[in-house]
């Protein structure tokens, strides 16, 4: 056999696995589209593009074989197109993210999802449990600053008045309030991705506490006989903001697991893709922290109608529940 066939042989066999590989993905995002990749796939697209583009570049320095130099061109050319083809604009990108992107992130991460949202009502349920046997426990959950009078030395009928007060606050108080909500809860969201990689420790702290405050008032409420008035004050930027926070946790659970489990590809590797899947979901989660602080400030805290805080209550669950399961069912294509 010619020294320049031999050659190709040996130099194809050593490097065709990747060529496939990157030939297979390239043949995907033709017919698919790029949402038809996973993130990890996402991520190893251009590095097999760059390596199948430097044997390309030895292939022809070395002269080797015309049919081998022809289809690593093909390959590359292809390729090119899937990592730099045209950019999308700002309002395409942003649309993609939240149809598709953000979505497909949370489910790919559910078992993460189920275990930080376990954690936090297990908190809830330590702190009713807790607090209603002994009301004293009360201060040692909630802090002064959070409480504001709300504690069990207030009588029933100021408790009372603070679920409906919001209906004579002025709308600039009402904007600062939602901004200040949207600050400090979006903080805590970014604590838990945040501290994820210290084995997950502070993640579980974060949402169990969180969990425990929410009991501790429910409690408080609840032996004033004010538990329906409490839930509606609640649950229409609750059902938003405990979302949000859940999800943030489970971000942080995310680069948890790759720190302890990283498998075959390394801590190093392992971390850098369960940390783009995780940043992917906080940013995400920033949207709906906006969004809960927007309900908090106007919508809820400028109706007194316990009916319509339950409907707002009904209608945001359904279409958070709608926006996280039905997709995914009909965009199951993109996480083959």
């Amino acid at each position: 056999m010619p020294a320049r066939g031999q050659k190709s042989i040996e130099f194809r066999r050593e490097r065709q696995r990747s060529w496939k590989r990157l030939e297979h993905l390239v043949e995907r995002v033709e017919k698919g589209g790029v949402e038809s990749l996973r993130q990890a796939e996402l991520m190893e697209l251009p590095v097999l593009h760059r390596a199948t583009l430097s044997a390309l570049s030895v292939a022809r320095s070395i002269s080797l074989d015309r049919n081998l130099v022809a289809y690593l061109e093909g390959v590359t050319r292809r390729s090119y197109f899937c990592v730099y083809g045209v950019r999308r604009g700002l309002l395409e990108t942003v649309r993609t993210f939240f149809l598709h992107r953000f979505p497909e992130a949370v489910a790919r991460a559910r078992w993460h999802v189920l275990v930080a949202a376990l954690v936090t009502v297990l908190g809830v349920l330590v702190g009713f449990a807790l607090t209603h046997a002994d009301e004293d426990r009360y201060y040692s959950f909630v802090s002064e600053g959070m409480a504001q009078g709300r504690d069990p030395g207030a009588t029933t009928e100021f408790l009372r008045n603070v679920l409906y007060h919001g209906g004579r606050t002025p709308v600039e108080e009402l904007t600062a309030f939602a901004t200040f909500l949207f600050q400090h809860n979006t903080q805590i969201g970014i604590l838990c991705f945040a501290l994820g990689f210290a084995f997950g420790v502070p993640v579980f702290y974060l949402l169990f506490t969180n969990g425990i405050i929410l009991g501790a008032m429910a409690a408080l409420y609840y032996g004033r006989g004010l538990s329906i008035d409490f839930w509606g004050w609640i649950l229409p930027h609750g059902v938003t903001e405990l979302l949000a926070i859940i999800l943030c946790g489970a971000a942080g659970l995310l680069q948890a697991q790759a720190v302890l489990f990283p498998g075959r590809l390394g801590r190093l590797a392992r971390l850098r893709i369960a940390g783009r899947q995780a940043g992917m979901i906080v940013v995400g989660c920033v949207a709906l922290f906006f969004v809960a602080a927007l309900i908090e400030g106007f919508l809820r805290q400028m109706s007194q109608s316990i009916s319509l805080r339950y409907t707002v209550t009904a209608i945001t669950a359904g279409a958070w529940l709608f926006y996280f399961v039905a997709p995914w069912r009909l965009w199951g294509r993109h996480e083959q």
